[in-house]
């Protein structure tokens, strides 16, 4: 069984994964251990019983853990969006302060040839 998740890796990156869901089907090796029951150890709990709690557990962290890189994707992609349309704001802002300023500057200068300019008329 697969799923798809995107893995999270840096603000600007992620890649979309596909993630294989272990299934487990009883193999020919383990047939052969059930019938010989002369090991060493005990399991306690059984076999059956770990693996009956720990797949869900494991089928839970593996989607918590796509859930967890989607949000951090998809937060590390609003992050770079905001620093884009910031540095874009900025870059307008001061294009159009370096225009307002030209534009006064010359309505100043206009002013002041227009004062010199009848200054020196009524000398003449």
């Amino acid at each position: 069984m697969f799923f798809n998740m995107l893995e999270y890796s840096i603000p600007i990156t992620s890649s979309l994964t596909f993630v294989l869901i272990y299934l487990l089907l009883k193999s020919k090796h383990d047939v052969e251990d059930d019938s010989n029951n002369n090991l060493d150890y005990i399991f306690e709990p059984s076999k059956k019983e770990i693996i009956e709690e720990l797949i869900p557990k494991s089928l839970k962290n593996q989607l918590f853990k796509a859930i967890r890189d989607s949000w951090a994707s998809e937060h590390g992609a609003r992050m770079t969006a905001m620093h884009k349309a910031t540095d874009n704001a900025t870059e307008l802002r001061d294009q159009l302060k370096l225009a307002y300023n030209q534009a006064r500057q010359a309505a100043i200068t206009n002013e002041i040839l227009e004062i010199v300019g009848g200054a020196e008329a009524l000398n003449n």
